[in-house]
C-alpha cells in the first residue's frame, strides 16, 4: 500500500472509531488567568463488561485490579502529556479502571499544584496521584547530551520509578509525553514478563547498536564487556511495563546510578538517559510486537526531519526525536503524522500567571521523594 494512502487510512479509521465520543466539550481556563485553557475532555466510562474493583468506593493508587501508567508532568510537555492521556482513555476497554501516577519536577516553572488542577480540571473523573521529584536527586549525575532537552532532570524520573511510587504499586507501564495511544491500554497492561524479566519493551534488533555508545566504550576491554554474556538490541525506554517488585530486589536504581557515573568520568555515550538502560537491561528485555512504539516520528535529535510510520500494525504512536507535534502544527509547517496527533489535542489557552490560590484539596494524593 502507498505511504500516503495509509496514513490516510489510519487517521480515517482513527476519525470514525472515536468521533462519536466528543460532544460535550467546554473549556477549561484560558482568557480570565485561572488555567492553561484546556478543554474539558469528554467522559469516558467503563461498559458492563469491565471487572468491578475491590475498592470501588474509594480508587487507591495501591489497588492491584486498576492498570497503573506512570508518566511525568511539567509545564513545557504539559500540552503532550494531556493528549498522551486523553488517547489512553479514549480507547481503553475499561477507561475508570485506568490509574495515572505523575511525576512532577519540584522547581517547574508551573508547581505541581498546578499541574495537578490543570489535570484535574481537564479530567475530572481521572484517577491519579501526584509525586514531586526532587531534582538534586540525580541532577550530579547527569552529563551533557547532544541535544540540551535530553539534559532536564525529569527525564530521569523513570529511573526511580520502584523509589517514587508506592510501593505497594508492583507494576507499571510507563509512557512518555510525546506519544498517543490508539488501541486498548490493557492489552498492554497484560504483558506476561518471562524469565524473571523486570522491563518489556519492543525491540528493535536490525538497528545499529554500537551507535549508542562512543568509541572509547567499545576500544575499552573492560566495560563493553557487559555485552558479553547477552545479545544486546536496541529498545526505547519511552514505552515500557516495568515490574517493580523485581526492580526493588534488584537495586537497578542504583546499577543505572553506576553507569551515569562512569559516563560522567569517561564519556562513553552521547545521549541522554536511554543509555543507561540499554547497559543494565539490553539483551534482556521481554519483546513486546512493535505495534506498541511505533517510534521516531520527531525526526532524529539535531534536524527532527519528517518520517512515515514503520511497516505493521500500530497501537501507539511516539514522536520521539527533536519534533514535537503541537510545535510543528502551532507553527502551520507540520509533518503528515502530525495530523495522527490532532485529534487527541485538548488544548486552548497560555500558561497561568498566578499559581497562589490553588488548594491542596485538588489532590487525590500528593507525595514527596526523598531518596
Amino acid at each position: 500500500m502507498h505511504p500516503v494512502s495509509y496514513v490516510a487510512g489510519v487517521f480515517l479509521l482513527h476519525f470514525l472509531l472515536t468521533a462519536t465520543f466528543c460532544d460535550g466539550i467546554r473549556t477549561i481556563g484560558g482568557g480570565d488567568g485561572s488555567g492553561f485553557g484546556f478543554s474539558e475532555a469528554p467522559e469516558y466510562r467503563n461498559g458492563v463488561e469491565c471487572p468491578v474493583s475491590a475498592n470501588k468506593e474509594l480508587v487507591s493508587s495501591c489497588d492491584p485490579d486498576l492498570v497503573h501508567v506512570a508518566m511525568t508532568l511539567d509545564s513545557e510537555y504539559l500540552r503532550g502529556s494531556i493528549a498522551a492521556v486523553h488517547s489512553v482513555l479514549r480507547h481503553a476497554s475499561c477507561p475508570e479502571n485506568v490509574f495515572f501516577h505523575f511525576i512532577a519536577a519540584e522547581f517547574d516553572p508551573a508547581s505541581p499544584r498546578v499541574l495537578s488542577k490543570v489535570v484535574r480540571s481537564t479530567f475530572p473523573s481521572l484517577n491519579f496521584k501526584i509525586y514531586i521529584f526532587r531534582e538534586d536527586t540525580v541532577i550530579n549525575l547527569i552529563s551533557s547530551s547532544i541535544r540540551q532537552a535530553l539534559e532536564n532532570p525529569l527525564n530521569y524520573a523513570r529511573n526511580y520509578l520502584g523509589d517514587i511510587l508506592d510501593l505497594c504499586v508492583d507494576r507499571v507501564i510507563y509512557l512518555d509525553s510525546d506519544l498517543v495511544v490508539v488501541d486498548d491500554i490493557h492489552k498492554l497492561w497484560n504483558t506476561t514478563l518471562t524469565n524473571s524479566r523486570v522491563i518489556g519493551a519492543p525491540e528493535y534488533c536490525h538497528a545499529n547498536f554500537t551507535k549508542y555508545f562512543t568509541n572509547g566504550f567499545w576500544s575499552d576491554p573492560v566495560i563493553s564487556r557487559v555485552f558479553h554474556s547477552r545479545k544486546p538490541c536496541y529498545f526505547n525506554t519511552g514505552v515500557m511495563v516495568m515490574d517493580l517488585v523485581r526492580w526493588r530486589e534488584g537495586n537497578y536504581r542504583k546499577r543505572i546510578e553506576n553507569w551515569m557515573e562512569i559516563q560522567r568520568k569517561r564519556r562513553i555515550y552521547d545521549l541522554g538517559s536511554l543509555p543507561p538502560f540499554l547497559l543494565v537491561f539490553a539483551g534482556n528485555v521481554e519483546s513486546i510486537d512493535h505495534r506498541w512504539n511505533q517510534h521516531g516520528l520527531g525526526g532524529d535529535n539535531v534536524r527532527g526531519s519528517c518520517r512515515s510510520l514503520h511497516t505493521g500494525p500500530v497501537s501507539l504512536l511516539h514522536w520521539s526525536g527533536k519534533g514535537k507535534p503541537w510545535v510543528r502544527l502551532d507553527a502551520r509547517n507540520p509533518c503528515p503524522l502530525d495530523h495522527l496527533w490532532k485529534p487527541y489535542d485538548l488544548y486552548k489557552g497560555s500558561l497561568i500567571k498566578d499559581q497562589s490560590s490553588f488548594s491542596s484539596s485538588i489532590f487525590l494524593g500528593f507525595s514527596t521523594y526523598l531518596l
